[in-house]
């Protein structure tokens, strides 16, 4: 049995980084009642930026000890040499932080190299 939920895009494609900021923040306010209302117990999430309001929302929720939420992030596997912007935010907010490249992993020393997962 599963559910499906959208939200807002946080960045359009050749969007601005000035508009981005509140678009994100608006992605954000409105992942924020939907990881409430579901307190999942593990994100799994892979490189769109959609995945950082969601798991920025999950990461606060356990701040605020409502729910402790699992997050797990998947770098690409076309990012070979540096992370995503997605990956660069969820580096610090992620529980795992996978990589399918060993230079990455020696970039960043938190990551984990499981080889190629796609």
């Amino acid at each position: 049995q599963f559910s499906l939920d959208r939200i807002p895009r946080s960045r359009e494609v050749r969007q601005s980084w000035i508009s981005s900021v509140v678009t994100t923040l608006y992605s954000i306010l409105y992942s924020l009642p939907l990881t409430y209302k579901r307190k999942p117990d593990l994100i799994l999430c892979n490189g769109p930026g959609t995945c950082v309001p969601v798991c920025l929302s999950a990461f606060l929720l356990g701040l605020l000890r409502i729910k402790r939420t699992i997050i797990v992030y998947v770098e690409s596997i076309c990012r070979v040499e540096t992370l995503s912007l997605s990956g660069k935010i969820l580096y610090y907010f992620s529980d795992y932080f996978i990589v399918q490249w060993p230079d990455l992993k020696k970039k960043y020393p938190k990551s984990v190299y499981l080889g190629r997962i796609v």
